[in-house]
């Protein structure tokens, strides 16, 4: 896992998605508050340099509901009016690769 320095973390998931990984992590303020942190992180190469690209989303507790219901709606949308015919099931079988980490 990858651990990050700026807060100590509480609980993480991270899942693996071909060439990106995703994680999912709780931290805790220095006034004992807990937020999200969503990474997307990616692997590239630059001739012979690899490094990683990654991007971060903080949810803060007063968004959270809200951001996890229009994520929730979201999804679900393209699930079932968008892409009702491809097997999210079978996607999901052939690439479980989610841990889960409590610190």
């Amino acid at each position: 896992m990858d651990t990050n320095i700026e807060s100590p973390g509480v609980y993480s998931e991270r899942v693996k998605a071909g060439k990106r990984t995703y994680f999912f992590d709780v931290k805790t303020t220095r006034g004992n508050d807990y937020y999200l942190v969503i990474t997307e992180s990616k692997k590239q190469s630059d001739g012979d340099e690899s490094y990683f690209l990654r991007h971060k989303i903080f949810v803060y507790k007063e968004d959270l509901k809200r951001f996890a219901q229009s994520l929730q709606s979201t999804a679900d949308y393209i699930m079932t009016e968008l892409l009702p015919d491809y097997d999210f099931d079978r996607s999901w079988r052939d690439n479980n690769e989610t841990e889960y980490v409590n610190n």
